[in-house]
């Protein structure tokens, strides 16, 4: 059994105005730099063997001081980006509203079947996202691992390894908290959830 920690990245420039980054280069603000550095004091006691993050810098910039905390090399996978948001890019949900209003009304009673306009297709990003999962699964068979990734692709490959219907990740997952802590347990096609959004102590 393997123990994987997803977490998503800190908060960035634009989580203020909570604006889509998508697979937009975005740099953390003070506020993700500190819930980096969290990472970094829980990451040497918690029995990691092994570091995975996003190719975005927002994700390498969380990732990056527990992997100089633990001693362990940071890996990337590029199937841990977040999914890419087409022309909703840098907007808020109340200026996508305002440009594409019909697709914004499909979105959020199906936000799977009518993804942002331009968007990826978040099969196609559970598919990769979970591929990589478990890819390292098998890689660091027993050991514990941390994944620094993204909100929408950590909610959307929840779903899919769970059983749960992919277009109820905004429901079932309302949001991952950036720097908290969410747990799965994978033995070969099994996976448990063994924690969700646990906040790490200031």
């Amino acid at each position: 059994m393997t123990r994987l920690v997803l977490v998503r990245h800190g908060a960035t420039v634009w989580h203020a105005e909570n604006r889509y980054a998508g697979s937009t280069d975005v740099a953390l603000d003070a506020s993700g730099h500190a819930q980096a550095e969290r990472l970094a004091g829980w990451a040497p006691q918690a029995g990691l063997t092994a570091i995975w993050c996003s190719p975005l810098s927002r994700a390498r910039a969380t990732a990056k001081p527990a992997a100089h905390a633990t001693g362990l090399e940071l890996q990337i996978d590029t199937r841990l980006r977040e999914l890419d948001f087409g022309q909703i890019e840098g907007k808020t949900i109340a200026e996508a509203e305002q440009l594409f209003p019909d697709e914004i009304r499909r979105f959020k009673a199906d936000p799977v079947s009518f993804p942002m306009p331009g968007g990826e297709d978040p099969h196609e990003a559970a598919r990769r996202a979970q591929a990589a999962l478990r890819d390292i699964a098998a890689a660091r068979s027993g050991e514990r691992v941390l994944v620094v990734a993204h909100n929408t692709l950590i909610r959307l490959t929840l779903c899919s390894l769970l059983g749960i219907p992919l277009p109820t990740y905004r429901t079932v997952f309302p949001a991952v908290r950036n720097g908290a802590l969410t747990e799965l347990a994978m033995d070969g096609q099994k996976v448990s959830l063994l924690q969700y959004n646990t906040p790490l102590s200031s």
